[in-house]
């Protein structure tokens, strides 16, 4: 995507460099690279499946210290 501006007569650097950051803003330039830049990666099925396991295997083992005893309760 190419985004060109041309400095108009008369016209100082400053005011052409507000020009063109407003371009860049509005044409979502700056949007798309940090979406780019920190894109989160699926995560795999093995990866789901194992999550899944240990969250199971986690909560059967804090129902049986709550059951003997070894921690209180909400």
């Amino acid at each position: 995507m190419a985004l060109e501006v041309k400095r108009k007569e008369k016209e100082n650097n400053s005011s052409l460099v507000h020009r063109f950051t407003r371009s860049v803003m509005q044409s979502g330039i700056i949007r798309e690279a940090r979406s780019r830049r920190f894109r989160i990666r699926p995560i795999s099925e093995n990866a789901k499946k194992k999550n899944a396991l240990r969250k199971i295997r986690a909560k059967a083992e804090y129902e049986r210290k709550l059951k003997m005893g070894e921690i209180k309760g909400r």
